[in-house]
């Protein structure tokens, strides 16, 4: 199936490596126009709106005062000159009290447009199965921690910054654009003999100028956009590999292969420094641009209303006065150029999560046209699978038996030689792995339990652990020493409010048993396990199922693992092979900082 969905025919989602930045724009804007935090970040926005238009009607005041004062010092005369000095009191202290308030509306700004982003991205993310099937998406499913944590921060924080920048310098060049050009509407050159005048001679002066200064800027910085994207891919990566090999220093320990990750890590880091040299390189040239523009600013003004001043038709005072109102009108036309670096690297960074949301709104409609298991809910209280085969990158699975129907209390064991990959089958049960041929039909009840390879404990004490995903007040302090003790763990019945992560260092053969004990406290009517009980010792396995056989009577348990040992608790067993000439799941290799395209290939 093609993903080049067109999204103005369909008005579906488009893909992100098709979506213009008008597309990214009108979704976020669609996320920002739902979330619960609107109404608050839209009030905020028409408080500093109001403030900076009071500000830029100090600053007209203030730059009128320019004139007076400075002609108080060419007349030398010292009472003018302290009365001016009392009216620049009054308006910088004006002026100050807007300017912290202005800061500080736009630090709420920032805090209150990440937390709207961020709740978006996680709520997004959370939606059942979406997490699972991003991380199997490719190089957009590596690192979500990243793209909602640090991107989404810095999303907002450019977005909120660049944005009140340019309205203020907008409503500065609309405040002075007028005061400089009546005050250089009468200014008078003289030639050779003949007189002539330029109206709005100052105006035109100031754009010419931060017209160039901006084109220049853009030439130079543009590079800087692509450079941005591809170091915040290279980081992630990098911070990815530290993580990973973290996780498992022990097994890098054991097998000695400090060296080999410390090949790995450097390549890593090789790779952010080269892209990080381009970046140096490149905001070097555009320094040039800017700076070098920066410093002539400081005489340009000067220069170009200087022969006005020497012909004599121009005050000090208006000298300083045309010069105040020159350079808030060049501030205004060159915030382009004073924020080009800003700017590549919000775009960069828009991409980054625009990317990212883009894949998790399409996680759901992704490879429609792609052969997947029909799901259906069983009109019987049983569950049922016909002609299942499992696609994965690693090979087609496929279940032996054709046709198979358990009905409620039965215990079937799933089995299969080392080499058969099992994940894939528990994941389709679930719902998890959709792709593959066949139908899995599950009972039209809601009690169904799953119990992975690892299980996940969430922070929190012993009694929080057993507990979830319910609250701990659902039970009694009783009842959860007691099916600590019927698993073995009757050791921990006194540890019940201790954190289980921080002050219990439980192995993963203990933690296996704790997903077993609460079992008993949730009284599932299905139970599906993939593959916990097959590391558990022969006392442990035995002891989980007489647990099992005694507090889950009449739960139907289908254990996908190893072949029993020695015993009769499951009445049936179901085998999975491996099938070489089955289909197989290919990933496309994604476009840079966009995400891979799983299909079937026949």
């Amino acid at each position: 199936m093609s993903n080049r969905t067109n999204v103005k025919n369909s008005g579906r989602i488009q893909p992100s490596d098709e979506q213009s930045l008008g597309d990214q724009l009108r979704m976020m804007h669609r996320a920002f126009m739902a979330s619960p935090l609107r109404n608050k970040i839209i009030w905020l926005s028409i408080t500093i709106v109001v403030v900076i238009v009071v500000t830029a009607f100090g600053q007209i005041i203030l730059n009128r005062w320019y004139k007076p004062f400075y002609d108080t010092l060419e007349r030398r005369d010292l009472p003018a000159f302290l009365h001016q000095l009392v009216v620049f009191a009054q308006i910088a202290g004006v002026l100050l009290v807007l300017n912290v308030l202005q800061t500080w509306l736009g630090q709420v700004i920032k805090l209150r447009l990440r937390e709207g982003l961020t709740d978006d991205l996680i709520t997004e993310w959370m939606r059942p199965s979406r997490a699972f099937r991003l991380a199997n998406a490719g190089a957009i499913g590596i690192n979500p921690d990243q793209r909602i944590h640090e991107d989404a921060r810095h999303l907002t924080d450019l977005s909120a910054g660049l944005s009140i920048g340019l309205f203020q310098s907008g409503i500065l060049l609309v405040s002075f654009i007028g005061v400089l050009w009546s005050l250089s509407d009468g200014f008078v050159f003289h030639v050779a003999g003949y007189a002539f005048a330029i109206p709005g001679y100052m105006v035109w002066a100031a754009i010419l100028y931060a017209g160039t200064a901006s084109w220049l800027s853009w030439l130079v910085g543009r590079p800087l956009v692509a450079l941005n994207g591809e170091h915040y891919a290279r980081e992630a990566a990098l911070r990815f590999s530290l993580m990973r090999v973290n996780e498992h220093i022990e097994a890098v320990s054991l097998s000695s292969g400090e060296a080999n990750e410390k090949k790995r890590l450097q390549r890593d880091l090789s790779s952010v420094l080269e892209i990080s040299y381009g970046l140096l390189r490149a905001v070097t040239r555009l320094t040039w641009v800017t700076g070098g523009y920066g410093w002539i600013t400081v005489v340009a003004p000067i220069v170009i209303a200087a022969p006005v001043y020497f012909a004599g038709d121009l005050s000090f005072g208006g000298l300083m006065m045309a010069v105040g109102a020159f350079n808030q009108v060049h501030a205004s036309l060159r915030w382009f150029v004073d924020n080009i670096g800003a700017i590549a690297d919000w775009r960069a960074t828009l991409l980054r999560v625009a990317a990212f949301r883009s894949a998790l709104l399409m996680t759901d409609e992704r490879h429609e046209g792609d052969k997947r298991i029909d799901f259906k809910t069983s009109k019987t209280s049983q569950m049922s699978f016909d002609n299942i085969e499992i696609v994965s990158p690693t090979g087609c699975i496929t279940l032996r038996e054709q046709s198979v129907t358990i009905d409620p209390g039965e215990r079937v064991l799933v089995t299969g030689a080392p080499e058969v990959e099992k994940a894939p089958f528990f994941r389709a049960i679930a719902g998890l792995w959709p792709w593959g041929h066949g139908r899995i039909a599950l009972p039209v009840d809601d009690g169904l339990a799953f119990v992975p390879k690892s299980p996940y404990f969430p922070p929190g004490t012993l009694g929080e652990v057993l507990a979830y995903p319910g609250p701990t007040d659902s039970y009694s302090k009783g009842e959860l020493a007691a099916v600590l003790s019927k698993v073995g763990l009757g050791r921990l019945s006194g540890r019940l409010d201790q954190d289980a992560r921080k002050e219990m260092n439980l192995s993963e053969a203990e933690q296996r048993l704790l997903a077993i004990a609460r079992l008993s406290l949730h009284k599932p009517r299905w139970l599906i396990i993939d593959e916990a009980l097959d590391t558990l010792e022969d006392d442990a396995y035995q002891r989980v199922l007489k647990f099992m056989d005694e507090e889950l009577k009449g739960v139907a348990i289908v254990n996908i693992g190893r072949t029993e040992r020695g015993n009769d608790f499951f009445t049936r067993v179901l085998h999975l092979d491996k099938n070489p000439a089955g289909n197989t799941l290919r990933r496309l290799q994604p476009r840079s900082l966009q995400p891979a395209d799983p299909q079937l290939v026949d």
